[in-house]
């Protein structure tokens, strides 16, 4: 087994919601809470987390956007955008987000470590350069992939998205650059309403946005056939230098904001995928974002059969679960994204690429 990262900061239970609202702190206390009670037995260990710098998050946000998320620590309580509540202490908890996922980067960049989970709140991926949106103040992953691409010199970064919604802000901020391969798989239509089979990127950036847009129902074996059977190939062709996923866990088939019907074992072998990949094209180097999941039990569960994989108490076998998926729905997908990217990536030239 090797340690894995574990980047938490209670303050980033201080940006506050209303008690119905599903992206409340308790989702994020309940992993906290659990993570307390685990035997640690050197399976991981804690990076702290740090308020990301104003020069930092300007990699991506604009500066006036930034000017009126840290106006809100005047506020008791409001909304920023549609959706996403604010309250005094959301933007120290948005830029420990956003340092914790920083830190962790250069950790694996470094060598330092194989794999981390950066466990902060709030989400990041629908934030865009200008506004607030989807519960998301500022993008945490995004601006990962920025300061690994433009503070540590890496080449080539992988930005992996199986939350259940589409990371419209993360896909926006990479479409023109060639440097970032985004791959994002969730529920159509569905919140945003964004992210179909065409959107692709845009000029020199074209071909490195995947995007595979499920219907309702898709499960363990499904989502495992489609790592391996599109994922696995184009990332194995693209070669990044480091990993990102942003690891939503409303695709639970216990979520109250999704649709899908994966369990904790799926979430176990999508790691696994993201892992084997990492592994052939990096020495590992991966780093997971903690994104939706709105059901603090089964969140907290989820939460802990990925810990379990990146440190090694478990190793899944995505290969038997992808055979348990059901053919037709795999097949429609890889058709769909086959005929629209196998111009794009030699490896998806022959149908389906390689099993």
């Amino acid at each position: 087994m090797s340690a894995t990262g574990i980047v938490r900061d209670p303050r980033c239970l201080n940006h506050l919601t209303e008690d119905a609202h599903p992206e409340h702190p308790r989702r994020l206390a309940a992993v906290y809470d659990r993570l307390d009670t685990e035997t640690i037995d050197g399976r991981w260990v804690l990076l702290p987390a740090r308020p990301a710098e104003a020069d930092e998050l300007l990699l991506l946000h604009a500066p006036e956007y930034i000017e009126k998320l840290a106006a809100t620590e005047r506020w008791d309580f409001g909304f920023i955008g549609p959706e996403t509540p604010a309250s005094a202490g959301s933007y120290l908890a948005a830029r420990l987000a956003v340092g914790g996922v920083l830190e962790a980067v250069r950790a694996v960049a470094d060598g330092r470590l194989t794999t981390a989970f950066v466990l902060v709140r709030p989400p990041g991926h629908h934030a865009e350069r200008s506004r607030a949106m989807g519960y998301c103040l500022l993008n945490n992953v995004a601006l990962g992939a920025a300061f690994a691409r433009r503070r540590l010199g890496l080449r080539r970064v992988l930005i992996i998205d199986w939350d259940v919604h589409h990371g419209n802000g993360t896909q926006h901020f990479f479409e023109r650059d060639p440097t970032v391969l985004f791959f994002s798989v969730h529920q159509y239509p569905h919140f945003p309403k964004t992210g179909f089979f065409t959107e692709t990127g845009i000029g020199p950036g074209e071909g490195f946005t995947v995007n595979l847009p499920l219907s309702r129902g898709y499960g363990d074996g499904e989502y495992a056939a489609l790592f391996q059977r599109i994922l696995t190939p184009i990332a194995l062709e693209f070669q990044p230098e480091l990993v990102l996923v942003s690891a939503g866990f409303d695709l639970h088939r216990d979520d109250r904001l999704g649709g899908m019907t994966v369990s904790e074992a799926g979430f176990a072998a999508m790691t696994r995928s993201v892992m084997n990949i990492a592994e052939r094209c990096c020495g590992g180097r991966t780093v997971l974002v903690l994104e939706g999941g709105y059901e603090p039990k089964v969140l907290t569960e989820s939460v802990m059969a990925v810990i379990d994989e990146l440190s090694g108490k478990t190793s899944t076998d995505p290969s038997a679960m992808a055979a348990s998926g059901k053919r037709k729905k795999i097949e429609h997908i890889l058709n769909r994204c086959v005929g629209v990217h196998r111009r794009f990536w030699k490896s998806l030239a022959e149908k389906g690429g390689p099993a």
